[in-house]
């Protein structure tokens, strides 16, 4: 029965994917799930008035989708690689690998070859290719496109602002910090974003370097690996062990999580490191949506106001979502929380 739905949603894919070459080709035209919606959301609000009708009508697709990146995983091999790029990798300690890898994606191919890229993660190349798609979209007025690729350049963007997505020792499984990636990305903007969080992060500009912009986040946010893992490490080390963790149910079952207490203790121990790579990544995807936009020749976009997203593509996002519904596990890299 398993074998039969899997094979009946494969086909559909396949079918629209034949009307939609966007969905499944590349070539055609790290903030959980609440953190990836919340970006996605207050980057609306950086647009000039000419954009930000069009994507407030559309808040909720962008910021629902946000995070489709992360579920597409489970079905998708080659995706795991674009959420990341463990930078750390092709240097010794103490090495800068900011003057070993280089920046544009060719140059690095001849460096260290296709496969050894794909494997360490490319997040700052991808999000150039998502770039470069969505100002086609905006070229084409193709709704659909815009809105599919806006909500994806979102999910990559926000990626490369998470310190721990530019690291080998993305989960602290190397210094025996194992879970401290969701602790970073997940657990503390869903205990403070809301309440704590000033997202007035100011107005899109244009920005005439995506891939340079894309490597400035990554440089940015490796620079903070040594504080998120030392933080922490020193203040689980001297809090008291009973009040680290707490359970709680989320529906698929009661979860260990970090307390309340111990999550206030460690982003009082970072400052406000959190708040700021999260306010990095809104303004910077909003810098990029007004981009591509500009590099479009900035078309009308209130003709396309009251246009719904198409049947199609509410389709292709239907069958895509039967896939990883029965998957059981991501593949490429295992995720932090597998």
């Amino acid at each position: 029965m398993i074998r039969s739905s899997v094979l009946k949603t494969i086909a559909i894919l396949a079918v629209v994917a034949a009307c939609w070459p966007f969905a499944t080709s590349r070539n055609a035209d790290a903030w959980g799930f609440f953190g990836h919606k919340r970006i996605n959301r207050m980057a609306c609000f950086t647009l000039p008035p000419a954009m930000f009708g069009f994507y407030k009508r559309h808040i909720d697709f962008i910021s629902d989708h946000a995070p489709d990146p992360d579920r597409r995983r489970y079905a998708v091999p080659e995706e795991a690689a674009r959420h990341y790029i463990d930078i750390d990798h092709y240097v010794k300690p103490g090495e800068d690998p900011f003057s070993v890898v280089p920046r544009t994606w060719d140059m690095a191919v001849a460096k260290f070859g296709e496969d050894t890229l794909q494997a360490y993660g490319i997040v700052p190349w991808h999000i150039p290719v998502v770039y470069g798609r969505l100002v086609r979209a905006f070229q084409r007025g193709d709704v659909d496109r815009i809105l599919y690729y806006s909500a994806e350049l979102g999910h990559y963007v926000g990626d490369a602002h998470v310190p721990l997505h530019t690291t080998e020792n993305y989960n602290g499984q190397l210094t025996n910090q194992h879970g401290i990636h969701a602790f970073w990305e997940s657990r503390i903007p869903e205990l403070s974003a809301e309440l704590n969080y000033d997202h007035l992060v100011g107005r899109a500009t244009y920005i005439d370097d995506p891939l340079g912009i894309a490597w400035d986040a990554v440089r940015a946010s490796h620079a903070e690996v040594d504080s998120v893992l030392g933080i922490e490490r020193a203040l689980n080390e001297r809090f008291p062990e009973d009040l680290k963790y707490v359970f709680e149910d989320r529906g698929r079952g009661v979860m260990r999580f970090q307390s309340q207490e111990f999550t206030r203790a460690y982003e009082d121990a970072m400052g406000d490191m959190v708040e700021r790579r999260m306010n990095a990544s809104i303004i910077t995807l909003g810098c990029f949506w007004y981009s591509a936009w500009v590099d479009a020749g900035q078309p009308d976009l209130d003709r396309y106001e009251q246009k719904d997203v198409s049947d199609s593509l509410k389709m292709i996002l239907a069958a895509e979502d039967e896939v990883i519904k029965m998957a059981k596990q991501s593949l490429g890299r295992p995720e932090p929380n597998e």
